[in-house]
């Protein structure tokens, strides 16, 4: 039965990465709209923004409709999100559009990955939250693909243009509600007592595996998104290439990360937890050196493989710490993890006006601040 119940668990995954075609429809929205830097950025930084003020709500709401249901919730307001860029493509549109898809993956990345614990039921959790990034980073990859060849008429664009992503994803998306709606996964009996309050959950950071957990996550996803954003502008700012052939950079990026992902659900059984994640935050340090300095092709091309693949397993890590921890509290945990998802607002925008003053360098030292984080973090991860 836990098998088959984590089929549809993996499909949600799957319509997680929905976010990740930020990075590639930002750059298509900044070319077609005509917007600098500092103003683009400003989408991925919205969708992230509402994980600062989701998360921890979406914990208690768990509490009372159960975690399935909040999982459900989160692909409806997902659906939508994705829905309204295919009415056109104007700032508004795009800034509501934006908005929802951040919304939705704010519920959805905080139901999903305890939904996962309640599957498992005392199985490998940082491994299988490890395979189900692998998924969703499936999706992640492809999406700069689905815009690209749409942009460039390879796939029937039906007039949306480089916009066909949303629609192929709106019909997945609605494809996986229905699959888990369907599908009966039996939930712990709900706690007896007080529910926890907003108060109470925040102060759940004053446990410091919790708080330091919680930065990492900040750096991860900045990074993650850094990268997703930057990479491409980096091949067009010092290669001189267009956008549509520097969105295979994005691709490239989360193709790593999804290699990442597979290889790493076997490695963090093997290996030591912290071992590994040593491994991949050197491999992360390496690649902003090469981000930073490069100037040919295969130097960027590498450092962005290094960067997806580094970066790959580090959510995981920081987020099954934390969730080990304090296992009475884990959808108040899981909360607080998921709102450290905000740093993929501050990041972006650091990066922006970075990038703005002298260019994608100043991009890359800012997503090495979170780097240099990561290290520091090394001595919590238990072995």
């Amino acid at each position: 039965m836990k098998k088959f119940a984590l089929i549809p668990v993996m499909f949600c995954f799957f319509a997680m990465g929905f976010v990740d075609l930020v990075g590639i429809a930002s750059n298509y929205v900044k070319e077609d709209l005509q917007l600098s830097d500092s103003v683009a950025n400003v989408f991925p930084s919205l969708v992230f923004f509402w994980f600062l003020i989701f998360s921890v709500p979406t914990g208690m709401l768990m509490n009372k409709i159960g975690r399935k249901n909040t999982v459900l919730l989160s692909l409806a307001v997902t659906i939508i999100s994705l829905l309204l860029p295919l009415f056109g493509e104007t700032f508004a549109i795009m800034l509501c559009a934006f908005s929802l898809l951040g919304i939705g993956n704010a519920l959805m990345q905080t139901s999903l990955n305890p939904l996962v614990s309640t599957v498992m039921r005392g199985g490998n959790l940082a491994s299988t939250l490890t395979f189900g990034q692998f998924i969703k980073a499936i999706a992640s990859f492809l999406a700069p693909y689905l815009a690209m060849w749409g942009a460039t008429q390879v796939l029937p664009s039906f007039g949306y243009d480089w916009r066909v992503l949303f629609a192929i994803y709106f019909i997945v998306g609605i494809l996986a509600a229905a699959l888990l709606a369907v599908t009966p996964i039996e939930e712990e009996e709900k706690s007896e007592g007080k529910a926890s309050t907003f108060t109470e959950c925040l102060k759940l950071l004053g446990t410091p595996i919790v708080l330091l957990s919680f930065f990492g996550i900040m750096c991860h996803v900045g990074i993650d998104v850094g990268t997703n954003t930057t990479a491409p502008k980096i091949l067009m700012e010092r290669l001189g290439l267009t956008l549509n052939d520097a969105a295979f950079a994005t691709s490239l990026y989360f193709i790593f990360r999804t290699i990442g992902c597979l290889t790493g659900s076997f490695f963090l059984r093997v290996l030591p937890n912290r071992t590994f994640f040593v491994i991949s935050v050197i491999m992360m340090a390496l690649s902003m050196c090469g981000l930073f300095i490069g100037t040919e092709k295969w130097t960027l091309y590498t450092a962005i493989a290094l960067v997806g693949y580094g970066n790959s397993n580090i959510f995981s890590i920081c987020f099954a710490q934390a969730l080990t921890a304090m296992p009475q509290k884990q959808n108040e945990v899981s909360g607080l993890m998921i709102m450290g998802l905000f740093g993929g607002t501050i990041f972006p925008l650091m990066m922006g006006f970075a990038s703005d003053a002298i260019g994608q360098a100043g991009a890359v030292a800012v997503m090495a601040i979170g780097v240099v984080y990561l290290f520091t973090y090394v001595g919590k991860v238990k072995k």
